[in-house]
């Protein structure tokens, strides 16, 4: 059984989910509604607060599994490409949850007003923390909004930095931290990784992310490791694959001209670690994708 104190936001999420589906109009808040549990999901996670209100979901971050359901959030602190199931969900009772981007510049903000120099060593991207009541309140009213589209510009922020400034003061402050100094070893790794998913498709210089990062390469890959669960080349192959699947969705996508396109130089070699990534070659994945078999699940 669900908690009580999210019996408000599963109403919330349910109702809004009827009105609006997945996109609110409120920038970064996204829902999610299943009545089955899912397949593998692959997505590229941004920094962001998820919450389940009913059900349960694993996202897996490298081999590192991340299990989280009613009462449990989980905190991305980095953009990182991971790979997730909807484990628990049926017709009577979905998988309902959300997802709302956390903003750095609020968080750093947020930081000065604690007057006070918190550390943030380069812990993992992701992080699941149970859900405390008191979040549920300016989470409900943030939804609200949805109701009212005029109050929305005014209200909206005003309620972002009351929910960012509960999670600083609580269990999950420390991953949110993370985001929000500048100069901690989390910040200069999503330098590195920003400079990864800007160029991509080209060749990976780790001596240069590592310049960007002010480290050297031993002490950049280990970080980045720690922060990823994957080398930096690892990763760069997991956005050039989740972008292949993207180019996918088009009926008159060509499999080897996609994997010219995101940098593969052997058509081979792209369907061998498309296939391992996703279960299945490229053409026959792209035509499952446009069938409908792969949902967008953000939260």
């Amino acid at each position: 059984m669900e908690p009580d104190h999210l019996t408000p936001l599963r109403d919330q999420i349910a109702r809004q989910w009827q009105t609006h589906g997945r996109e609110l109009p409120i920038d970064g808040l996204l829902l999610t509604s299943v009545t089955a549990p899912t397949g593998p999901i692959h997505a590229v996670y941004r920094p962001s607060l998820c919450v389940v209100a009913q059900g349960a979901k694993t996202s897996m971050l490298g081999e590192q599994a991340y299990r989280y359901e009613a009462g449990k959030c989980l905190i991305a602190s980095m953009e990182v490409p991971i790979r997730a199931e909807i484990t628990r969900a049926t017709p009577e009772r979905p998988y309902l949850a959300f997802s709302l981007a956390l903003d750095p510049a609020t968080i750093s903000d947020l930081l000065l007003e604690r007057d006070g120099r918190d550390g943030a060593s380069a812990g993992p991207a992701l992080a699941v923390h149970a859900f405390g009541p008191e979040l549920v309140d300016p989470l409900c009213r943030l939804m609200a909004l949805c109701d009212r589209p005029r109050d929305i510009a005014v209200l909206a922020p005003l309620i972002r930095r009351e929910i960012t400034w509960l999670l600083l003061n609580g269990p999950m402050g420390p991953a949110l931290r993370q985001i929000g100094l500048v100069g901690s070893h989390m910040a200069r790794i999503g330098r590195a990784i920003a400079c990864i998913r800007e160029s991509f498709t080209g060749q990976l210089n780790v001596r240069h992310l590592a310049n960007l990062a002010g480290m050297s390469p031993a002490t950049f890959h280990r970080h980045f490791k720690a922060v990823t669960a994957m080398t930096p080349v690892q990763y760069q192959k997991q956005l050039r694959l989740q972008e292949a699947r993207r180019l996918l969705l088009s009926d008159s996508a060509d499999v080897a001209r996609i994997g010219y396109a995101i940098g593969y130089e052997s058509p081979s070699q792209f369907s061998r670690e498309y296939r391992r990534l996703f279960g299945a070659p490229p053409g026959k994945d792209g035509l499952e994708i446009r069938k409908g078999l792969a949902p967008r699940i953000e939260a």
